[in-house]
C-alpha cells in the first residue's frame, strides 16, 4: 500500500501545458458521423461511480444502438487529467473546475460545461468483528490530524490496535475531499495509507479487523445490486455524527437532507465544441431516465423533485 502524501488540488499549469505539448491530435472538429445520440467516444469517470456509471451507459446504449461508449475508470486526478491533455471531451468526477482549469480551457478556444447530476457520500467502513460503529466527525478529523490513533482513544472498551485507515488511491477525490472539509495540510499520519481502488478497500477492510475504510457510498448503497449487496455482508457502515446524540449512516434521506457529515455533489464535465455524443450521454443521465438509475442507485438525484418521507416505528 502507499503513503498519503500532499497531492496538488489541480493540475497546474505548468503541467498542463507539458502534457498538451506531446497532444497532437485536438478534439474539437466534429466528426461527420457524430451526433448526440451517435457515435463513438472514451469518457473517463471517477472510479468511485463504477457500479453508476455501468449502467447507465449500459442503458443509454441499449436505446441508441449506435451509440458506443468506452469508459475508464480512474483516481479523480487522473480523470482530470484526461479532460485538460485533449484525452476524452468528457468526464464524470465530484468537483467542478477551478477558475484556473476554466481559463486554461477557455485560452484554447473550449468552454467547459458542468452538469450536476447526483449527491453523493463518503462512506466510513470497519471490519465486521469490530463493535465500533459510531464515530463523531470531529474524532475523524483528529485521526487524520494525528491525535487519534487507536481504536481504545475512541472506545475505552476497545482494543489498542492501531486505526488502520485506507483510501481508495493516492490520486483520489477522496482524499481531497477531506483535506479541503478538515483544512489539513502536509501529509497524513503513517496509520493512513491508499490502495487501488474502492473495491481494493472493501477487501482490506474484511481480511483486516483494525481497519476504517473509506468508500464511495456507490459501492454499497444499490442493495439490489449483486455486487454492493456481497461487499455489505463482508463489512459493517459507520455511524457519523456532529454531536453524540445525531448518528446516521450514508442513507438517501440523510444525503438529501445533508444531515449526513460527509456528503459531495456529482458532475459531468463536457468540453465538446458541438452537441456530439458525450454532450447526449450528460444529458440523458441528467434527464428522467438518468435521474430515475442514479435513485435506485441509492444516491440522490440532482435534477430530478425528491420527496422525503419519515417513517415512524410503534
Amino acid at each position: 500500500m502507499n503513503r498519503i502524501l500532499l497531492q496538488p488540488f489541480f493540475l497546474t499549469l505548468t503541467t498542463l501545458a507539458i502534457i498538451v505539448a506531446s497532444c497532437h491530435n485536438p478534439m474539437g472538429v466534429q466528426p461527420l458521423s457524430e451526433t448526440p445520440t451517435r457515435g463513438n467516444i472514451k469518457i473517463s469517470v471517477d472510479e468511485s461511480f463504477q457500479l453508476l456509471f455501468d449502467t447507465q451507459a449500459y442503458t443509454f446504449q441499449s436505446l441508441y444502438e449506435d451509440a458506443k461508449l468506452t469508459i475508464h475508470y480512474k483516481p479523480e486526478f487522473d480523470v482530470l487529467a484526461d479532460l485538460m491533455n485533449d484525452s476524452v471531451r468528457t468526464v464524470a468526477l465530484t468537483r467542478d473546475l477551478t477558475k484556473e482549469e476554466k481559463d486554461y480551457l477557455l485560452a484554447k478556444k473550449f468552454i467547459a460545461r458542468t452538469t450536476k447530476i447526483a449527491h453523493d457520500a463518503l462512506a466510513l467502513i470497519v471490519n465486521r468483528n469490530n463493535p465500533d460503529t459510531l464515530l463523531l466527525d470531529a474524532q475523524f478529523a483528529d485521526i487524520f490530524r494525528g491525535k487519534i490513533s487507536t481504536w481504545k482513544q475512541l472506545n475505552p472498551k476497545s482494543s489498542n490496535n492501531t486505526i488502520n485507515v485506507v483510501f481508495d488511491n493516492n490520486k483520489s477525490g477522496n482524499v481531497r475531499y477531506f483535506r479541503e472539509k478538515f483544512a489539513l495540510t502536509g501529509n497524513f499520519p503513517e496509520n493512513c495509507f491508499a490502495v487501488n481502488n474502492n473495491e481494493e478497500v472493501i477487501k482490506y477492510v474484511k481480511e483486516n479487523p483494525s481497519a476504517l475504510g473509506i468508500i464511495s457510498v456507490n459501492w454499497i448503497s444499490d442493495t439490489q445490486d449483486s455486487v454492493s449487496e456481497i461487499f455489505l455482508k463482508d463489512v459493517r457502515v459507520v455511524e457519523v455524527g456532529t454531536n453524540s446524540l445525531n448518528y446516521c449512516k450514508p442513507f438517501q434521506g440523510y444525503i438529501a437532507e445533508g444531515s449526513y457529515p460527509f456528503c459531495r455533489d456529482v458532475y459531468i464535465v463536457s468540453r465538446e465544441t458541438f452537441s456530439g455524443l458525450g454532450t447526449g450521454f450528460a444529458s440523458f443521465v441528467a434527464g428522467d431516465q438518468g435521474q430515475r438509475i442514479i435513485l435506485k442507485s441509492g444516491l440522490v438525484p440532482a435534477t430530478m423533485p425528491i420527496r422525503l418521507i419519515q417513517i415512524n416505528k410503534d
